[in-house]
């Protein structure tokens, strides 16, 4: 089975339709989203309806941070994700935002956990930035492979049973082999607004009979989506996030 991961689309309608007909090219059995369908993008309800037909077919869908502030609030954002989340709700209906709301924090597939943020307390929203904080997650779940986004940079870490995790940035398009006495986390990029100096659109493919893992990044019409973010009453900061820089954020 071919599975293809989609993380922090943050309502950026461009960016996903672009990774979507990238999916569709290389092809896949199965959608992942692994949360953050909202927040800072300008079209959350097309990208909400979108995830929603998707998962009507199949696709697993677990909650960001931003979908559970639609109803859980802002407090722990900073100030333009706040922002952000204040516009949305004006531009969703009350459907969709039970719909993310409800969303739940992970799933379990065969030796596959799905969450946004990690396994230690999905609800919490803490980051994995480094080695130590991804063996945490690791240790804290009995599956083999975990998936998750959350801090919009795509790395891939891997321990065994005697050794610290290690890190490294996996390589646009190059196949990763997964050996079968590792266990891994793998920190798929963001598709909305990725923060790792390169502007493109990343998702991921996992092939579960080759056990291999694949990054890509899909170039999309980001002038399109500054654009809109300009007809709306969001910071205009929001902008300069899409731009080949790189940004801390909720």
């Amino acid at each position: 089975m071919r599975i293809a991961f989609c993380a922090d689309i943050h309502g950026n309608r461009a960016a996903f339709e672009a990774c979507l007909r990238e999916c569709e090219r290389r092809g896949f059995d199965q959608m992942v989203i692994l949360g953050d369908v909202v927040g800072y993008g300008p079209d959350p309800q097309w990208c909400t309806d979108q995830v929603r037909e998707l998962q009507a077919k199949g696709a697993v869908v677990v909650r960001g941070n931003h979908d559970a502030a639609l109803v859980e609030g802002t407090a722990s954002m900073n100030e333009l994700a706040r922002t952000a989340i204040e516009w949305t709700l004006t531009q969703l209906d009350n459907a969709s935002i039970e719909y993310l709301a409800k969303l739940p924090l992970s799933h379990r597939q065969e030796d596959r956990l799905y969450v946004h943020a990690n396994a230690w307390a999905p609800a919490l929203w803490d980051y994995i930035n480094s080695p130590r904080e991804a063996e945490r997650s690791m240790r804290l779940t009995d599956a083999r492979l975990s998936f998750c986004g959350h801090t919009h940079v795509p790395l891939l870490y891997h321990m065994s049973a005697k050794r610290p995790a290690s890190a490294f940035t996996p390589l646009t398009g190059k196949a990763i082999p997964l050996s079968t006495i590792r266990r891994y986390l793998m920190v798929v990029g963001a598709v909305g607004q990725p923060r790792d100096r390169n502007p493109a659109a990343c998702w991921a493919l996992y092939d579960t009979a080759k056990r291999e893992y694949t990054i890509y990044r899909t170039s999309y019409d980001i002038e399109l989506t500054a654009r809109k973010i300009r007809e709306t009453a969001m910071p205009q900061a929001m902008i300069e996030r899409l731009a080949k820089r790189l940004f801390a954020g909720s």
